[in-house]
């Protein structure tokens, strides 16, 4: 059960509102991510806008799909792991790309090279090195694509510990998280 009270769409008044409703025509439903962050109209309007935002960017939806559940099971944010997992399958990915993902692995080495870097941007709270940088310029991302993926980690992070700090409960098939290393 959430921490926090999930915002009924039906009972949502001006642009929180307008924003549940964008959000209920992106996904054909309003998923409980949102109804629990919709208690606040900035973070709605921030998080709805980071998705919007990065979605029309140069990073393919794929990929972000990809970074998603690595950055989830990292933290293990079940809710993230989910949602991802099937917004990956609906980008394209096949479920043993998404599991591979999940476990920071990518038979492509582009791919590859970003889960690493996200991971250890992760893992390091910021503290990378000019090597980790220097490894995603060699596997082919230039500046504007190095920006947005850090841009996609924070994202990612903000809904990892919006789920698993308010407990929002899972509304997409789930998914298991990896056994601990």
């Amino acid at each position: 059960m959430s921490r926090i009270p999930l915002v009924s769409p039906a009972e949502a008044t001006g642009d929180t509102q307008a924003l549940l409703s964008q959000i209920h025509g992106a996904f054909g439903a309003t998923p409980n991510m949102f109804r629990a962050v919709a208690n606040s109209p900035a973070a709605l309007q921030s998080l709805w806008g980071s998705f919007g935002a990065l979605g029309g960017g140069v990073i393919p939806a794929q990929l972000g799909e990809k970074i998603a559940v690595a950055i989830a099971d990292r933290n293990a944010c079940h809710y993230c792991l989910a949602a991802h997992t099937a917004l990956g399958r609906k980008a394209g990915a096949s479920s043993a790309e998404m599991t591979a993902a999940q476990h920071g692995e990518s038979a492509d080495p582009q791919t590859a090279a970003a889960l690493r870097f996200a991971l250890a941007v992760v893992e390091q709270r910021g503290r990378i090195d000019a090597a980790e940088v220097q490894a995603l310029r060699d596997a082919g991302f230039d500046d504007r694509q190095i920006v947005e993926l850090l841009a996609h980690v924070a994202l990612n992070l903000f809904t990892n510990y919006v789920n698993v700090a308010l407990d929002v409960p899972v509304d997409f098939p789930g998914v298991k998280l990896r056994a601990a290393a």
